[in-house]
């Protein structure tokens, strides 16, 4: 089969790789139909070479058809319509039934101290073979993958991979009070579907932050008031107060994380990463803060005192200095994580309609062949071409 493969640093090729097969009873394998690229790909594009191998097939937000069950599958047949939920999670361990299903202990990656292992991913969580592929093996085929209808398009159902539940989720973290307000910063896919879902769930005020003009004009267009970062720190703190009756919003979503701009010395420390041998650059990030801090800081900055900063964005140093006095003094809840994509697909299910309230089936920017996806990532990294959202067809 063809499939998107990394093989350095701000390299990767699609090339000719062997067939998934069945392993175990419970295991499906899924011609994909669509698979999406996400900001966290950009992760092991650009930062993340120590915990990857050449040759490791990238992607984690798949769809498609199941072309073959195993004998104990007993929830899916061949030629069901299935979305693939990027954390790998059994559904019935003591994490799973009670929703943390990116904690999964069945498939935790105990050599590295990490939860749920995901698709697509680095060793820290577990090296498992990515859906930007033609098939993809998945395992736990009665508990993970969720069947969707025929008929609808792909673009309706592809979100529920990783994009909806991870926004979903940054919005319920964020416990924004009916007729209450929420900055969201950045406007990339995450950010963008979460000041939609924020707004739908009643947030009354719903601010989006980020500093590229098309980005900006999309979420203006869903009637958010989008600020451009760009104006300087003590303006943007300004306008915030200004939307939200001086305190500052009841919220703060960073939907950033780790690319985040800001400080170029953490900035030449992440690219230094990608110049040491693997066990070097693995041994740093797991003991240094690398991170630009950036947003971190900027959402803590903004929120009102006694609002909540929920964090989706993805951050990769394990020691990474925080403003604890600042969050102390201003009574402030920190919520984050993985999304646990099974948690909130009964919720997220039924906006999926003709009357598409979210704007799922306009929300991407870019269909794009397999085979171009080497540019796409590169067009992505770069912002260009107003790119937010790339889907890719094998």
């Amino acid at each position: 089969m063809r499939a998107l493969t990394w093989q350095g640093k701000r390299d990767v090729r699609v090339d000719t790789v062997p067939d998934p097969a069945i392993r175990d009873g419970d295991d499906i394998i899924v011609k994909i139909t669509t698979t999406g690229l996400c900001g966290s790909d950009l992760h092991l594009y650009e930062v993340l070479g120590a915990f990857i191998d050449p040759g490791d097939i990238l992607g984690h937000e798949p769809m498609g058809v199941v072309a073959e069950a195993g004998a104990d599958v007993t929830a899916l047949k061949p030629g069901d319509r299935v979305v693939v939920p990027f954390n790998i999670s059994c559904g019935t361990c003591h994490m799973c039934t009670r929703g943390l299903h990116s904690q999964c202990e069945t498939t935790q990656v105990r050599e590295h101290g990490t939860g749920a292992s995901l698709f697509g991913y680095t060793k820290l969580y577990g090296q498992v073979p990515g859906g930007q592929a033609e098939y993809l093996r998945v395992p736990f085929a009665n508990a993970l993958p969720v069947k969707v209808p025929d008929g609808p398009p792909d673009d309706r159902f592809v979100y529920l991979s990783d994009v909806l539940p991870t926004a979903w989720q940054a919005v319920e973290y964020a416990g924004v009070p009916p007729g209450g307000s929420v900055a969201v910063l950045g406007l990339g896919p995450i950010g963008d579907m979460s000041c939609r879902i924020a707004a739908h769930r009643g947030a009354d005020t719903v601010i989006g932050v980020d500093l590229v003009p098309e980005r900006l004009d999309r979420a203006r267009r869903r009637g958010v008031h989008a600020l451009d970062v760009r104006q300087g720190a003590d303006d943007l703190a300004d306008a915030v107060r200004e939307l939200t009756g001086g305190r500052g919003p009841d919220a703060v979503i960073d939907a950033v994380g780790m690319e985040a701009h800001g400080s170029r010395v953490a900035a030449a420390v992440q690219g230094a990463t990608t110049l040491l041998p693997d066990a070097l650059a693995g041994a740093l990030m797991k003991r240094v803060g690398i991170d630009r801090l950036a947003a971190l800081h900027t959402a803590i900055g903004l929120v009102r005192r006694g609002g909540t900063v929920s964090v989706s964005g993805v951050y990769g140093g394990a020691a990474d200095p925080m403003p604890l006095l600042t969050m102390f003094d201003k009574q402030l809840t920190l919520r984050m994580g993985q999304a646990n994509v099974r948690r909130w697909v009964d919720d997220i299910l039924p906006l999926l309609t003709d009357e598409d309230p979210l704007g799922v089936e306009d929300f991407a920017t870019h269909r794009l062949p397999l085979e171009e996806a080497p540019d796409a990532y590169e067009m992505f990294s770069k912002k260009e071409d107003g790119a937010v959202k790339v889907l890719f067809t094998p």
